[in-house]
């Protein structure tokens, strides 16, 4: 089972302190950390008819009529779906379009619930006039494509649409459990300590290596040593893994005498129960008992097959069962760290990781604790982490919505991020053309043009890269400032542009792949500041005017905007920039030249984003 955390600070009452919303609809006066990611749909109706704790009643569970969906939250991502799909094609969503109207539904009724709680806590102003800053994490596994995906899905939900509400995409998951534990928890790291931040949840798990300085300070910085990466390991596949089990022995015992209700269903009830439910979180702890009972849905206590172990209606479990279930993840999440720790030995050399920090659902699960303390006990074999320390993030379920808020706070309060120092995930470029060398090898076979506005002949589809992978910033958004030249035929100024990024150079090209198109509107500039070109008749070649501008690539933690600048200013009228972001495509391009043989003129064809190759997530990205 997937669940949704929402932290939140309250500036409007003068208060810094992160808070969370405990109050759910469906648990009463109790309190629940977060909500699950669950809706029920009626079978006639495009829109559910309960979510969250509401959807886990008996009522909305059996009913007929009623579609139960849950564990949606990955498949947003096509790759995922589609290996789902494959998988269990009965349970799977139909369609991504179906996915994104999950998404969309839950999060109209998650905004509904937080304006619902946030509104009475604002001071002399309305929610729909108050500035809200609504900051979403997402998994590292995304890829920037599907991060806008999920943006625009958000905004449909309600989130943003009032005029002073903004939607941003804040840390990833393990960054942003990382600086929680480094506000709740600074006393216990040393000046360049290096954590290894291990976010380990329902459906994904995410790695970050960081670095801590400032410890003298009361504002605790961290550096990103290495590229966030992830992969899908969670606590809903033990879920999954358990139900599968248990129809096994339920189909068993239909067999010999038919049971009230489906195996199937009977299955999924059980492992929705709150009996199995808190008996996985405990688990490995100090009350972890050696055989469990769980009670079989609509089964009469008469009921008895010693043969698959039900008496009285209730089909027994052992420990060691349980215990496969968290093994399969153990060991998936053991080689996640292993890969991590020996990427950091090749390019870290000599440096020593101190401490593993667990947080998360599944880094909340005691048996997944002492599993890691066990394995990495002296290092688990690891020259580089003789001495780590195996330690849990406080509040480990809310450690990154908490992390998102207490980030910001710190941005607000001393202007900088906790995390100043971030490693760019991929290599970022743009397609363009080069001026055409007879005496460069690369050019020879090429397609070649000539431009008929200068007269030169270009090589098309090269790449001109404007950052490199792993190349570390000191900015919370990286902004890359580079100027496009491109050409426009008199007569002919007011026209949406097609403009490439600045090109800086890089070696690698494997697999790269068209990102997004950029399309770059100039009609709101001020013409008279356009360069006119052979406006007098002795020159040779058409008369047109010469635009120079620039593009502003802001890279964030997980996703990639734009801005488009004119003269010193930004053009903001009426989107000046349109991003059409593509599915991954690969692309076979030469490798580029130097920097300086190659010009950044106005290409032929469309201007694109291209995003450098993987390495460790298998989409394209680093």
């Amino acid at each position: 089972m997937t669940a949704t955390g929402v932290s939140y600070a309250n500036l409007s009452i003068g208060s810094e302190s992160v808070r969370w919303i405990q109050k759910w609809p469906g648990r009463g006066q109790a309190n629940e950390n977060k909500v699950p990611t669950i809706l029920v749909y009626p079978n006639d109706q495009k829109k559910p008819s309960s979510w969250g704790f509401l959807s886990e009643t008996v009522t909305e569970q059996n009913a007929p009529d009623k579609a139960y969906k849950d564990w949606f939250k990955t498949f947003l991502d096509p790759a995922r779906l589609g290996q789902k799909q494959a998988e269990d094609p009965v349970h799977s969503p139909r369609s991504l379009e179906e996915v994104e109207r999950l998404y969309e539904d839950y999060h109209q009724l998650l905004y509904k619930h937080i304006e619902f709680k946030l509104s009475v806590e604002l001071s002399k102003i309305s929610w729909h006039s108050a500035s809200v800053e609504f900051i979403f994490s997402v998994p590292t596994t995304w890829p920037p494509q599907l991060v806008e995906k999920y943006r625009e899905i958000v905004k449909r939900a309600g989130f943003a649409q009032c005029k002073n509400h903004t939607l941003s995409i804040g840390l990833t998951e393990a960054e942003a459990a990382a600086v929680h534990t480094s506000l709740e928890a600074s006393g216990i790291f040393q000046e360049n300590d290096i954590l290894l931040v291990c976010d380990a949840g329902g459906g994904t798990t995410d790695l970050s290596v960081l670095q801590v300085s400032d410890t003298s300070t009361n504002a605790l910085s961290l550096k990103q040593l290495d590229v966030v990466f992830g992969a899908t390991i969670g606590s809903a596949a033990i879920d999954y893994d358990f139900e599968a089990y248990a129809r096994s022995r339920l189909e068993l015992a239909h067999l010999t005498s038919p049971l009230p209700m489906s195996p199937d269903q009977a299955a999924w009830e059980m492992m929705k129960s709150r009996d199995f439910q808190n008996t996985k979180c405990e688990h490995g702890g100090p009350d972890d008992q050696p055989v469990f009972l769980l009670p079989i849905p609509k089964l009469g206590p008469a009921y008895v097959n010693h043969t698959v172990g039900i008496e009285q209606g209730e089909m027994k479990f052992t420990k060691e069962e349980l215990q496969r279930f968290f093994d399969k993840q153990v060991q998936k999440l053991v080689g996640l760290i292993d890969t991590q720790l020996q990427t950091m030995q090749r390019k870290h050399p000599g440096q020593q990781v101190n401490h593993l920090i667990l947080a998360g659902g599944l880094g909340h699960s005691p048996y997944v604790q002492n599993r890691l303390r066990a394995r990495f006990l002296r290092g688990g074999g690891h020259s580089n982490a003789a001495n780590i320390q195996v330690r849990v993030a406080p509040d480990p379920q809310l450690a990154v919505c908490k992390g998102l808020v207490g980030d910001r706070l710190r941005r607000l309060k001393a202007g900088q991020p906790v995390l100043k120092y971030r490693c760019c995930r991929a290599s970022y470029g743009t397609i363009c053309k080069e001026l055409y060398n007879k005496d460069n090898p690369l050019h020879r076979g090429r397609s070649m043009y000539k431009d008929p506005m200068n007269g030169k002949v270009y090589v098309t589809q090269s790449i001109a890269w404007f950052i490199k992978k792993e190349s570390i910033s000191d900015k919370y958004r990286r902004i890359i400032r580079r100027r496009a030249v491109p050409t426009i035929p008199h007569g002919r100024r007011r026209q949406a542009l097609l403009v490439p990024l600045v090109p800086s150079q890089l070696t690698r090209l494997a697999d790269a792949h068209v990102l997004c198109e950029i399309e770059s509107d100039l009609s709101g500039a001020d013409e008279s500041k356009f360069k006119e070109k052979n406006k007098h008749f002795w020159r040779i070649g058409k008369h047109y005017f010469r635009i120079d501008y620039e593009i502003k690539v802001l890279i964030g933690p997980a996703d990639v905007r734009f801005e488009l600048w004119f003269n010193g200013q930004k053009l903001s009228k009426d989107q000046p920039i349109k991003v059409d972001w593509q599915a991954p495509q690969v692309i076979e391009l030469p490798a580029p030249m130097e920097p300086e043989n190659r010009v950044a003129e106005m290409p032929t064809s469309p201007a694109h984003a291209v995003e450098g190759p993987a390495e460790m997530d298998g989409m394209q990205r680093s």
